[in-house]
């Protein structure tokens, strides 16, 4: 959690780094581009993305489309606006999910913690605190037989237990100082843990992004946790509505397009309007 400066030489400007992101899957413990958990990545793959959109710009400029695209797409305006709310579209979307899970680019200290984060900060507390009361978290078992504190992953990784199981491959750096390449470490759980973690977790735990009554992903409902909307609960919805408006309105600007392409716009007809048959006035 330390504030450290990005410098210059730990970057690298290589396109493989960029592409081991865009060609990873978007589940599981990797998450596609929105998996990214460091400074130094996210500041090339700005970089490498900016250049190659520049030269990608300039290629579009001097050179002409293949015969074949440009029999396969449509080149009238309204098309144009159809092709241009598509990619906005997708790129909303894309957005809404990177600011919903990323918190590298998107720090819980600004933005509010995840999802994920907030219930795994949830079974971090109460953890912590019965581990104080003398619980033995380890070896303590939940009503479905199942480690009520800690458990192991499906890749043999020791986790935190409960409803928060599903978000086992969450990354964050109030938590990275208590695993080791073997999951979480029960003797740092018992011995390191610090007084600011104790505290980032409750606040966590209490300010989840769920602007929800009931219980999300294990996160109980608490009286500070009532309707919370953190910023990040607003930068995803706007992300994902604008998105989902951009993507209807480029569905009607391509079907008013493609009509068009064939001639079938031919307006309202009037032959039948009911105004035309009504008597006069006087």
């Amino acid at each position: 959690g330390d504030v450290r400066l990005v410098d210059s030489k730990d970057i690298s400007l290589e396109l493989s780094g960029v592409l081991n992101y865009v060609l990873s899957a978007p589940f599981g413990s990797t998450g596609w581009i929105i998996g990214i958990n460091n400074l130094e990545d996210l500041v090339a793959g700005h970089a490498v993305v900016a250049f190659a959109s520049i030269l990608g710009g300039l290629f579009h400029i001097v050179s002409r489309p293949s015969n074949y695209l440009v029999r396969a797409y449509l080149w009238a305006p309204e098309a144009y606006l159809s092709y241009s709310l598509a990619a906005l579209s997708l790129s909303g979307f894309i957005a809404a999910t990177y600011s919903w899970y990323n918190n590298t680019a998107y720090p819980s200290e600004v933005y509010g913690p995840t999802g994920p984060e907030a219930s795994q900060s949830q079974s971090f507390t109460f953890l912590i605190r019965d581990s104080k009361l003398g619980l033995r978290v380890a070896s303590s078992q939940g009503p479905t037989s199942l480690g009520k504190y800690l458990m192991r992953s499906p890749t043999g990784e020791i986790i935190f237990g409960g409803e928060t199981m599903r978000f086992w491959s969450m990354q964050a750096q109030w938590v990275e100082s208590l695993r080791t390449a073997f999951g979480l470490d029960v003797s740092k759980i018992e011995t390191d843990v610090e007084t600011w973690q104790e505290r980032r977790g409750s606040e966590y735990m209490t300010h989840a992004p769920l602007g929800s009554l009931n219980s999300v992903g294990g996160v109980a409902t608490e009286v500070n946790s009532v309707n919370y909307v953190s910023p990040r609960s607003w930068l995803t919805c706007s992300h994902w509505f604008l998105a989902f408006y951009f993507i209807v309105a480029h569905w009607w600007h391509s079907s008013r397009a493609r009509i068009d392409s064939i001639s079938g716009v031919t307006g309202l007809s009037r032959r039948y309007e009911p105004s035309l048959y009504l008597s006069p006035i006087d």
